[in-house]
């Protein structure tokens, strides 16, 4: 059994309440008490926060995870490692892995196996909404929900079928299944490695138009709204999407929203210099969508912050801009590349953690991401004015591509619980 422990004088923030308060909180596998805890039992483990926060562990929606098929670029116990540095207890891993979890008995290996090499961090499948992720033919959705899949999604193939997402959206009511979706026009976006504008001209770069994110956006929140399904704009880029989905769901649409933390941190200027750290899919757009995004987030409109956790090899991005992969890993600078946001005092503080803690539990359908008599003893002890530069070498993922690289940050997590277990610690 999870020894007792009790954490006292700390700040307390709970994105329920919407409060961060002075408190103490007493758990083992689940929280036993919080707030004005009178004592601890024997043999508990005593610590003193001496005012630094506490919050619940981040669920992190968008993590890739190499392993089955690309464990040089990350396997779950690297990706579990990075996590709990991160503050992440609750990692959602993208399907497209090879062999593809497109079946049930991939979803069961995931379930089986993610935990037990990731040292403790929790390893939740997110299913392809369809086989081989070719946008053709929809997968059993029923049987991976039923099997422990928490979310569908084609990654970072957007389904271009309209038919297909609308059987798909269709099909998953009947489960209560989210549906998050890459709102992305293959044919605008062909070819395009960086945002569209003056800076591509400039670079000579083939630029992605913000309207190939819009255009689709509008098509997959009218497919939710014919068919009630629950659906997931996911990593949205543009300020031209965001009156689409404010319309959304205004009517009453099922519809939410997740952003990278690095669209909401950094703009197209980082790409300048032809730096492929900084080549995203989206790609990082300029900074009126950034501003954009960052209101949105305050204002409760996108719901959720993710990683986009992508790692990869060093080979494959120390290559001229056209030919680099896409991707950047972000599991261990989740909370500090949001923490940005608070410090400069654009999204409070509530806010930022609810979008990674509580508002991606209630998607999930998770008992997690919250701080309550009773749940799950996944929380984070977090420092939150110690300021770093960042290493990407130092990085505990098996790659390094950070777009955060050398750049200051500030807020470090100080040590991380899982089920009550200490899974990190400075």
């Amino acid at each position: 059994m999870t020894r007792p422990t009790l954490i006292r004088n700390a700040k307390l923030i709970d994105p329920a309440k919407n409060k961060v308060e002075d408190g103490a909180i007493l758990f083992d596998e689940v929280i036993r008490d919080i707030g004005n805890v009178a004592s601890a039992p024997d043999g508990a483990e005593i610590i003193d926060a001496d005012g630094l926060h506490l919050a619940p562990g981040l669920i992190d929606m968008r993590v890739t995870i190499g392993e089955p098929g690309a464990e040089h670029k990350e396997t779950f116990k690297s990706a579990g490692r990075a996590a709990a540095a991160g503050g992440v207890t609750t990692m959602v891993m993208m399907p497209h892995t090879d062999p593809i979890i497109d079946d049930q008995s991939l979803v069961d290996y995931v379930l089986r196996r993610g935990p037990d090499r990731s040292g403790g961090v929790r390893v939740l499948p997110a299913a392809a909404l369809t086989k081989h992720l070719d946008g053709e033919l929809m997968t059993e959705i029923g049987l991976m929900a039923e099997a422990g899949a928490v979310l569908f999604t084609n990654g970072d193939k957007p389904i271009a079928s309209s038919r297909v997402l609308r059987r798909a959206l269709s099909y998953a009511t009947g489960f209560g299944a989210l549906i998050a979706h890459r709102p992305e026009d293959p044919s605008l976006a062909e070819g395009g490695v960086m945002h569209e504008g003056e800076l591509a001209a400039r670079l000579g770069l083939p630029g992605i138009p913000a309207a190939a994110e819009a255009i689709m956006a509008e098509r997959d929140l009218a497919l939710a709204e014919l068919t009630g399904g629950k659906l997931m704009l996911d990593m949205l880029s543009s300020a031209q999407t965001l009156p689409a989905l404010k319309r959304a769901k205004e009517r009453g649409v099922a519809a939410f929203a997740s952003v990278n933390v690095h669209h909401l941190v950094l703009n197209e200027q980082d790409v300048d210099g032809y730096r492929t750290f900084a080549k995203l899919s989206p790609p990082l757009r300029g900074e009126d969508d950034r501003t954009a995004l960052v209101h949105a987030v305050s204002d409760g409109l996108i719901d959720v912050i993710v990683s986009g956790h992508d790692p990869q090899q060093a080979e494959d991005k120390r290559l001229p801009f056209e030919e680099a992969a896409f991707g950047a890993v972000g599991l261990e600078t989740l909370l500090a590349g949001a923490l940005t946001l608070h410090h400069k005092g654009d999204v409070a503080l509530t806010t930022l953690i609810r979008a990674m803690t509580l508002k991606p539990a209630e998607l999930l359908k998770l008992p997690t991401g919250r701080l309550a008599k009773g749940a799950p003893a996944d929380v984070i002890l977090i420092d939150l004015g110690a300021p770093f530069k960042l290493d990407s070498d130092k990085l505990k993922s098996k790659s390094n591509n950070s777009p955060f690289d050398k750049k200051l940050l500030q807020g470090a997590v100080k040590r991380t619980f899982i089920a009550g277990k200490t899974v990190f610690g400075q």
